[in-house]
This record gives C-alpha cells, structure tokens and sequence, in this order.
C-alpha cells in the first residue's frame, strides 16, 4: 500500500529529522504537542511546590498555552530526560530547594538554564513562545 503527497505523518516526520539533538526531539512551537511542560519536584497535594505549578498550569491554560503538567512520582533526572526526549519546547521546573531561594528554573529545550522568580513565570515564559518562529501565541 503506497501513500502520495504530502501527509501529516509524513510532515512530523520531516520535522524531527530536521529538528532534533542528541537528547531528542526539538518540536517547534507551532507543531509540538504541548509548547509546555511544568515540572514539579515534589507532587504531594499539599505541598508550596505542588500549589504553585498548579497556579502557573492555570495561567498559561487561561492564555491559551499548550501545556502539560508531568505529577508522576519520579525522579527529577527522569522527569528532566523524558521531557528532553518528547522535545517539549519549554520547561517549567519547580523543586523545593529553588523555592527556597525565590525562584523556579524555565529551561528552552534548545536554550540555557533561567532561574527565575516564581511571580515572572508566566510572561516569561509568553514571551519566549512568542519568539519562536511561526508562533501563534498573543
């Protein structure tokens, strides 16, 4: 059985053969499946770590942001490394230890490690999916 044209298979396929590292995939923003990825350290319901993600998921998803939020109770190199792989375009992570020093940690899959504060999240965060190429984030 034979395909011809151009499929959307097709189409994802090209763009991880074109867009990837040694880590993994490096989705666009306009293709990727989620633009974000919020990691918490610590997933227990009650936790200042826990509430927080949930108020920064709230945020982007209010402003129309493709976003997961990854509460497997697994290791923060785990969590690191899978998002790495599935190439989420950014990630959002949030530990104990950088709470403590008033900030969270937003990692550009192709980019530096920024230690931010937790109030600077969300429109940092807007700001860098709107400097993506074919964004269509406001």
């Amino acid at each position: 059985m034979g395909c011809y044209g151009i499929g959307v298979t097709r189409t994802l396929q090209a763009v991880i053969e074109q867009c990837n590292d040694r880590d993994g995939i490096i989705w666009p923003v306009s293709v990727a499946p989620y633009a974000v990825c919020i990691t918490p350290l610590t997933v227990t319901a009650d936790s200042p770590v826990m509430a927080l993600a949930e108020k920064i998921y709230t945020e982007l998803s209010s402003r129309g942001v493709e976003i997961i939020l990854d509460d497997r109770e697994e290791r923060p190199g785990v969590k690191f490394k899978d998002s790495e792989l599935i190439g989420f375009p950014i990630r959002i992570a949030i530990g104990e230890k950088s709470l403590a020093k008033g900030q969270v940690e937003l990692k550009p899959r192709a980019g530096s490690l920024l230690a931010i504060k937790p109030d600077a999240a969300v429109t940092t965060t807007l700001g860098l999916l709107r400097s993506q190429p074919g964004s269509s984030y406001p």
